[in-house]
Formats: C-alpha cells, sequence, structure tokens
C-alpha cells in the first residue's frame, strides 16, 4: 500500500508516537506531521495525501469549518477525527464531511484498525458511534418528507417562534399554522416543541 497520511495534532508525543504505529504497519506508505491548523493547509496545498488524522483542538482550528476547508484543498482525502473529545463532538464533525472517528486513548491495534479500514472502505466509525449515526441518518429520511411550507414552518417553531408569529410572518391564518404544525408533529414523530427543536439541532 503506497500514498501519504498527515498526522495532525498540536502534542508531539501524539504524532511521534502515532507516526512510529503507522510506520510500522504501513513502511511503503510517508507519513507527515503538522503541529497546526496553518500548517495543515501548507502541506494541503504541496502534496496529496490520502489520508488525514485530525485533532479537532490545535492552534488555529476554525473548528467544524475545518472539514469543508480540507476538502475543498483536497476533495478526495479521507478524514479520521483523531480526538481526546466524547462521540457527540466527533458527530458534528462527521455531519460536516469527516468519514472516521477514534479516540486518542484508542490502543494499538484500534489505531491500526481504523487506518486500515478507512484506507480500504473509506469509513471508519466505532462500534458505539453506529447506532447514533443510524438514529440520526432516520432523522433527517423524516425531515426530507416534509414539504417546503411545512420545513419552513419547522424551521420557525425550532428557532423559538409561536404560532401568531409564525402567522404573522408567512401571512397565514393561524389555523392553518395550527393544521401544519400537527403535520410537522406527525412526520416528525414529535410530541411536541422540546423534541422539534432537538430533531433540528441534529440536522444541523
Amino acid at each position: 500500500m503506497k500514498g501519504k497520511i498527515l498526522i495532525a495534532d498540536d502534542h508531539a508525543v501524539v504524532r511521534l508516537g502515532t507516526k512510529a504505529v503507522l510506520n510500522s504497519e504501513y513502511p511503503d506508505i510517508e507519513v507527515d506531521l503538522a503541529a497546526d491548523y496553518d500548517a495543515v493547509k501548507e502541506m494541503l496545498q504541496d502534496n496529496n495525501y490520502r489520508l488525514i488524522l485530525l485533532d479537532i483542538n490545535m492552534p488555529g482550528t476554525t473548528l467544524t469549518e475545518m472539514i469543508p476547508e480540507i476538502k475543498h484543498l483536497q476533495p478526495s482525502i479521507r478524514i479520521l477525527i483523531f480526538s481526546g473529545y466524547d462521540q457527540d463532538i466527533a458527530l458534528q464533525y462527521i455531519r460536516k464531511g469527516a468519514e472516521g472517528y477514534l479516540n486518542k486513548q484508542c490502543s494499538e491495534i484500534d489505531l491500526k484498525h481504523a487506518v486500515h479500514t478507512i484506507l480500504n472502505t473509506g469509513y471508519y466509525y466505532p462500534a458505539e458511534l453506529i447506532p447514533v449515526l443510524i438514529n440520526s441518518k432516520e432523522e433527517k429520511k423524516g425531515v426530507q418528507a416534509l414539504t417546503a411550507r411545512e420545513f419552513q414552518i419547522f424551521e420557525l417553531l425550532a428557532n423559538g417562534y409561536g404560532n401568531l408569529e409564525i402567522s404573522n410572518i408567512l401571512d397565514l391564518q393561524i389555523t392553518t399554522i395550527s393544521t401544519f404544525k400537527k403535520k410537522i408533529f406527525r412526520k416528525l414523530g414529535a410530541s411536541n416543541v422540546v423534541e422539534l427543536c432537538k430533531i433540528y439541532a441534529k440536522i444541523h
């Protein structure tokens, strides 16, 4: 197996330790290192990488916006979030387009398995993350069942607007808003606005 891998992390021990593991597993793959996000962008402009192991908390980070920025520089690169943060944070990056997540507390075996999997299949998700991803996809599928008008009202409800305010904004009868609201609840399987807000948060 050939190509290049970039390890982006602001801790030297993590960079060097991870590189040593990957060099032993993939002697034909060149492994580069970056200590901050500015270095990441420079290296992406000068090199082609199959994979980046990306720490999400390092100098210069733009948080979740790093994902589309990296994809813009190299559309075919695979992004493995390599972080000490838990899966709830990782999900935000996966929704932006990252292909996987691995906790830094993982074993050497887990690291090798994750890199092997993402290089060969295009993605890697720990077993405990898969049910959460499936639920998230189901919620997106439910939202896609909404009509354009229903989605507009769904967004307004999720952003704290009441029936009267929505009727004024959209110039519709309040009874019409109530009817739309019932349809939205039914399609999304929600019983109150709090549940709507949770669904809205998960698709953004």
